[in-house]
């Protein structure tokens, strides 16, 4: 369970916008009796109309038979997120070395519940699906089971169907500091401007306290 402050939680349904832009993430499983939950990171496509994600597993995959037990799964995306020096975050009168330095992240986790997918004309449309997410200009034969190019490796997979039944999102993006500190953050980030810090910035500025 995560721990969401309401000024970290999603603003309207923005939280949509990260499983459907960020497609890649991990899916966690309880484990077989005895073995710790399984933890499998994957490219998936998600479709916030049907409330429902796709991806596939190889066939010899533990996961799949975890899934196979225990259906209720986690569906995890964390995008955006950025590394905050503790200067940063200092308020202002107290010295530098006193600020205390965090993390700057959007998260959100799909609960689902997973359908395996096995009958060869529905696995190849949920593979279209996938492949349609990623290549939507086309250019990739489609799946149709018996036929070249994809009906051979179809019988090495098992689709997976993720249907969602809740969502928890958290916006962490120093909701909690006053003016003077945001301001330093995105002064900083646009400094030093690190992979996904222009982001991260990007948030900060946009997210602006009640």
């Amino acid at each position: 369970m995560t721990l969401i402050h309401l000024r970290d939680a999603p603003h309207d349904d923005e939280w949509q916008r990260r499983p459907a832009t960020h497609d890649f993430g991990r899916l966690a499983v309880n484990g077989l009796p005895g073995e710790p939950p399984y933890v499998q990171p994957l490219h998936f496509a998600y479709d916030a109309e049907r409330g429902e994600a796709v991806t596939h597993l190889a066939r010899p995959n533990p996961l799949r038979r975890a899934v196979e037990a225990h259906p209720e799964v986690l569906l995890s995306v964390v995008d955006d997120y950025a590394y905050v020096p503790g200067p940063w975050q200092a308020e202002p009168g107290t010295p530098p070395e006193h600020g205390v330095p965090t993390s700057l992240y959007a998260s959100v986790r799909l609960r689902c519940r997973a359908h395996v997918v096995d009958d060869p004309a529905r696995k190849a449309a949920l593979l279209d699906r996938q492949v349609g997410h990623f290549r939507p200009e086309g250019g990739s034969a489609r799946a149709a089971a018996g036929e070249a190019p994809y009906g051979g490796p179809l019988s090495g997979i098992r689709g997976l169907r993720l249907e969602v039944t809740g969502v928890r999102a958290k916006f962490k993006y120093a909701g909690k500091r006053s003016e003077a500190v945001r301001e330093r953050i995105a002064a900083g980030l646009a400094d030093r401007d690190g992979a996904r810090d222009a982001e991260a910035r990007a948030h900060v500025l946009r997210r602006r306290p009640a």
